[in-house]
């Protein structure tokens, strides 16, 4: 007996057909569908958090969904990576930390128990900004290796500020005295405006940090700057010596980077790259960044992930010298 569909059979069989072909549709990578959340590890107003903001509105304009920046501060960053590490691993909830979050906490907090290549996947390196040496106009060095000089005639007695203890910055400066054999007198202050403060009065001899807060001041004329720690030129900071040329290897920046929890799909962490390749591109994008002394670095996943492990290794090597133990 041959059996014939009705019309509304028919209808019910093309309905049932289309429902199935969306739901695998929707199940194979569709992403995303919903709102994407980007924890960061600072407050509101602060650089990382702007930085994230800027990047965070050109996300949610290329995938189609909002994406929601959350702040997570407190702790040096533990606050932000247990929450991630907590999340469900399906691409709608990342996060942005800076480099001491990463690459300088877990080996200086016992609470934080977390760790980057264990724990998530890293996608992408957002943006760095390199760490500028500078001294006030009195002093006599010109740069890198005149201040390397001065500490040596005199051992710790010589001194270099840094905006807070373990941070990139103070890392920074004890990789140079590392680097040339030198013994600075390491101050450590509670906030970057003291410590640039100090400099302008001749407090201390010599000031790290991030471009950002400096280098106003040194196109002021306030500030000499000695160096930059980055490995090659960069626009807006011509004419500056590059550290490696004092100190071979001296090669140090701040950096945001964007994680995800262990686990998250390969599909779903090349999708995030590629638009934050693009984002990070654009030409609005490039110019607001370089209002914060940050410079964007598009790359693949691989490449971000081979950052971070020799980031990893740099200032966990440093820490481990040191002698700095978890606190």
């Amino acid at each position: 007996m041959t059996l014939k569909f009705s019309s509304m059979a028919r209808l019910a069989v093309a309905a049932l057909m289309g429902a199935t072909l969306a739901s695998a549709h929707a199940q194979s990578g569709a992403y995303p569908q919903k709102p994407v959340r980007i924890f960061v590890a600072a407050p509101a107003g602060s650089a990382p958090d702007l930085i994230a903001r800027i990047l965070s509105e050109k996300l949610a304009s290329q995938l189609g969904q909002p994406v929601i920046i959350e702040n997570r501060p407190g702790a040096n960053g533990i606050v932000a990576m247990n929450a991630l590490k907590a999340a469900a691993p399906d691409g709608y909830t990342i996060a942005m930390p800076q480099a001491a979050v990463v690459a300088v906490t877990p080996f200086t907090y016992k609470d934080a128990h977390y760790n980057v290549e264990r724990d998530f996947e890293t996608f992408a390196i957002v943006a760095t900004s390199p760490m500028l040496f500078v001294t006030n106009m009195s002093n006599p060095a010109k740069n890198l290796a005149d201040a390397a000089a001065a500490a040596k005639a005199a051992p710790d007695r010589v001194a270099i500020g840094n905006p807070t203890r373990t941070s990139i910055p103070h890392l920074a400066a004890e990789l140079a005295g590392l680097k040339a054999n030198a013994k600075f007198q390491q101050v450590s202050f509670a906030t970057t405006g003291q410590g640039i403060q100090a400099v302008v009065n001749g407090d201390t001899a010599f000031y790290v940090d991030g471009v950002g807060p400096l280098i106003q001041l040194v196109k002021s004329g306030r500030l000499r700057a000695l160096a930059v720690a980055s490995e090659t030129e960069l626009p807006g900071l011509e004419g500056i010596p590059l550290a490696n040329k004092s100190l071979p290897g001296l090669n140090v920046s701040g950096w945001f980077s964007m994680q995800a929890p262990k686990g998250t799909p390969a599909a779903i962490l090349q999708r995030l790259n590629n638009e934050v390749k693009i984002a990070l591109q654009l030409p609005d994008v490039v110019a607001k960044f370089r209002d914060f002394g940050t410079y964007p670095t598009p790359g693949s996943v691989a490449d971000a992930q081979k950052f971070i492990k020799g980031e990893i290794d740099q200032f966990s090597g440093v820490i481990r010298t040191l002698g700095l133990k978890p606190e």
